[in-house]
């Protein structure tokens, strides 16, 4: 059972394709909770490399699962 806070991340993810944590983190959603998403198969994480500023940074960029969708579906 899904709680509204990770339906509405799933949700986002959904609208999205995919999205940055930073970016999760920033419309208010728990790190906790986006990581309980990634444990439970609901959500992918992976570190990628990203020019800002001319500066290479390392993002986390969560993609939604078929598990994921799946869960929302109900």
């Amino acid at each position: 059972m899904l709680s509204e806070e990770q339906r509405g991340a799933l949700e986002m993810l959904i609208g999205s394709r995919c999205c940055t944590g930073a970016m999760l983190l920033a419309h208010g959603f728990n790190i906790d909770m986006v990581a309980d998403l990634v444990r439970d198969g609901l959500v992918t994480a992976r570190r990628e490399p990203v020019k800002v500023d001319g500066q290479m940074i390392k993002v986390a960029r969560l993609r939604i699962t078929a598990a994921g969708r799946a869960a929302i579906a109900y």
